[in-house]
């Protein structure tokens, strides 16, 4: 059927008044019922589901002096097509950023990128400032770093963490699973302050120490001046509570400071000596052979033997380190004098059996399990070894041919400080989850059976013997009102292809005190040091000046005050 002009005018209307109800209702959708997210949309907020991760643990000395910690950088960035005044924007950000006002511009007007860097990192308080500008199309991300407020102090015993959040190295490395914690998936904002809108994972577990700060700055500040006084190129102290095994003081030079990223030259100088670098101890090892054989009843104090000067065995000639011929000398004058042919002749009695199976109970040749990363084994070669031979047994006996740790040497003579019982050496002493404290239980070592590694008849025996000795012979490392026990060591260094380095050695002393009460051992040892070769003309004296300071800091009473207050006589400590 045809329609009127009249007709066909009304059908055109009403299609364009159905059409207008239509976009009218869309509008009204748009506006009203999707509001919400049209502006979340528009001031460019989403929400995504990603991991958090949790604030780092931090790290204590033993009296709760902040070692490691954590601060927030930001990286700033920009939206250009958010940004609907450049110039305005960039005249707000250009002081904080301490950028240039025409560069800042010209970045917020790339409109044909989606982000651009603005600045990296910017501290705390920038960051800040920028968020409670509130621009839309400026974006934060919270940068975590790790800072050692202490610097170079403990930096080898503390290790640092990488921008990887991984830590490297001494205690940031052994315990990166407690320290790191677990992240968490939780809800996050991605508008320009990046908030989390779920809850938080708990933060990693907090270290106390058992280090000492003050003893720590102690022992560093006199290694430093002992390598200047000796010109040794590198050295190592360390101090622990022989009763516990707990770690006082570890220190080495050089060092450098965990606040400073690595590169590749100093990998080197991040390497922490007292756990990962072996050496051969000399003459200190004589400590070890005296207590084996005391042990096994192979000798007692006053058992003599003659000295002519040298000894054979296996096919080797053994002579004492002066060449000197000493005549009939007990056991207390063969340590007093430091004499080879002595050791040489003991570790001949107690035999290869009996020798390394002592040595072995000492933990010589495997790592003592210290929570510090990348603990090296030592090296001893054994009889049954292709590369062992008889004259190992002479050699071994005062400390040639065998490599230690300074950890696995102090931790065995601790176990001679200790009536016989080594403890398990250990540098953390509580651990702190979600504000509860958990304390480390000292322990003795597992092997053997309670950690009693030589009777505590044949320890004390030695204790008395190696503080006679010092009295006798090494006069540099006595302190006045303490009566000390100890040993000199200086061992010859050995090159590649099985020779000895004429001119260069290895200087070192080992003692502890109160000699019958031992609360501190210490450990010093010198590289390479020029002024003299011998351990008693260098690392001794080191060892005076700590044992005198540090007798003040750990309020340890002179000898004679403490057995007056405990109503004990004995022998008077050298003036």
């Amino acid at each position: 059927m045809n329609q009127t002009p009249r007709g066909r005018l009304f059908v055109i209307i009403a299609g364009l008044g159905a059409a207008a109800l239509f976009v009218l209702g869309r509008l009204v959708t748009l506006q009203v019922a999707e509001h919400g997210e049209f502006e979340r949309l528009a001031q460019g907020v989403q929400v995504v589901y990603q991991d958090v991760l949790p604030d780092r643990g931090r790290i204590f000395d033993r009296h709760g002096n902040l070692l490691a910690g954590n601060i927030t950088d930001y990286r700033v960035g920009a939206s250009p097509s958010l940004i609907a005044d450049p110039e305005k924007a960039a005249d707000k950000l250009a002081p904080l950023l301490s950028r240039p006002y025409d560069s800042l511009v010209a970045d917020l007007k790339r409109k044909d990128a989606r982000y651009v860097m603005l600045a990296v990192p910017v501290d705390g308080q920038t960051g800040q400032a920028i968020q409670d500008l509130n621009l839309t199309g400026i974006q934060l991300e919270p940068l975590a770093r790790r800072v050692y407020p202490q610097a170079h102090l403990a930096s080898h015993l503390l290790g640092f963490v990488g921008l990887d959040r991984q830590g490297y190295g001494g205690v940031e490395a052994f315990y990166q699973r407690e320290l790191a914690g677990e992240p968490m998936l939780s809800p996050t904002r991605s508008d320009p302050l990046g908030q989390a809108l779920g809850p938080l994972p708990q933060p990693g577990v907090d270290l106390i120490l058992t280090l000492d700060r003050d003893a720590q700055y102690i022992v560093e500040t006199t290694l430093a001046q002992a390598l200047k006084d000796t010109g040794a190129k590198s050295g190592t102290i360390i101090v622990m509570d022989p009763r516990t095994g707990a770690i006082l003081a570890m220190a080495s030079l050089p060092d450098y400071d965990p606040n400073t990223l690595p590169s590749s030259a100093d990998e080197d100088i991040r390497r922490n000596p007292a756990v990962s670098d072996q050496y051969e101890p000399g003459s200190v090892f004589k400590i070890l052979t005296m207590a084996i054989a005391l042990n096994d009843s192979v000798v007692t104090p006053d058992t003599t033997y003659t000295d002519m000067g040298f000894i054979e065995i296996g096919g080797a000639v053994i002579r004492n380190w002066d060449g000197g011929t000493y005549g009939v000398q007990d056991m207390t004058g063969l340590l007093a004098h430091s004499l080879n042919v002595g050791a040489a002749t003991v570790a001949s009695w107690i035999g290869p059996e009996k020798f390394y199976a002592g040595l072995r109970t000492f933990g010589i040749g495997r790592p003592t399990g210290i929570d510090l990363a990348n603990e090296a084994s030592g090296y001893l070669r054994l009889p049954g070894d292709e590369d062992w031979h008889e004259a190992d047994l002479a050699t071994n006996s005062f400390g040639q041919g065998v490599a230690v740790t300074p950890i696995q040497l102090i931790t065995a003579v601790a176990a001679v400080a200790n009536h016989g019982v080594m403890m398990q050496p250990h540098v953390v002493g509580e651990t702190v989850r979600q504000g509860v404290h958990h304390p480390v239980t000292p322990r003795p070592v597992r092997d053997p059976p309670l950690g009693q590694v030589i009777s505590a008849q044949a320890a004390d025996q030695l204790k008395e013997m190696l503080a006679q000795a010092v009295e006798r012979e090494v006069k540099l490392a006595q302190v006045p009102g303490y009566r000390i026990a100890g040993k000199t060591g200086t061992a010859q260094i050995a090159r590649p292809g099985g020779f000895y380095d004429p001119d260069k050695t290895i200087a070192s002393f080992v003692g502890f005190f109160p000699v019958d009460e031992p609360r501190v051992i210490i450990l010093v040892k010198l590289d390479e040091p020029t002024s003299s070769p011998w351990g008693s003309l260098t690392a001794a004296p080191v060892f005076k000046t700590l044992a005198e300071r540090l007798a003040v800091l750990l309020e340890i009473p002179p000898d004679e005050v403490r057995k007056v207050a405990e109503g004990v006589t004995g022998p008077p400590a050298p003036r």
